[in-house]
């Protein structure tokens, strides 16, 4: 009996576990796509994360958006989003009842980790405008992270 209760324990945290990590793989196809699909070079570094994350909903109904946070885990999901504004903006603007605010503002946070992860992109690049063959470049720094 002890056994079996234990083994539950490590089967749950290991499926939740592939659950976060599938998010953050939808995250990351979601930037890696926008790269690939809007090369341009009227752009500044700084500004891809506001044009993948900022402009458009990850997810616009609250039924599936409550499933993506289920899967994440919704309480680390509020502590991210609230560690995340009281760090940036010194209070918490999110309503983290609703479960699209909650989501997408969850989304727009990894994919800012996620896009800090290109150092052609925030060292190089940050202040200026990204030519076109630096797309490639970027791409590969974010498949290889």
């Amino acid at each position: 009996m002890f056994f079996l209760y234990h083994y539950d324990i490590i089967k749950l945290n290991l499926t939740k576990l592939i659950m976060t990590q599938t998010l953050i793989k939808e995250v990351k196809e979601t930037a890696i796509d926008y790269l690939k699909n809007n090369v341009c070079d009227d752009i500044y570094g700084c500004d891809i994360h506001n044009d993948i994350f900022n402009t458009d909903y990850f997810c616009c109904y609250t039924s599936d958006c409550k499933k993506y946070l289920e899967q994440y885990g919704v309480f680390e999901a509020i502590e991210k989003v609230r560690d995340y504004e009281q760090f940036n903006f010194g209070k918490v603007t999110t309503d983290t009842s609703d479960p699209f605010k909650l989501l997408n503002m969850l989304v727009y946070i990894l994919g800012e980790e996620f896009l800090n992860n290109s150092n052609t992109l925030t060292n190089t690049y940050w202040n200026e405008y990204i030519p076109e063959n630096e797309y490639a470049t970027i791409i590969q720094e974010l498949q290889e992270s």
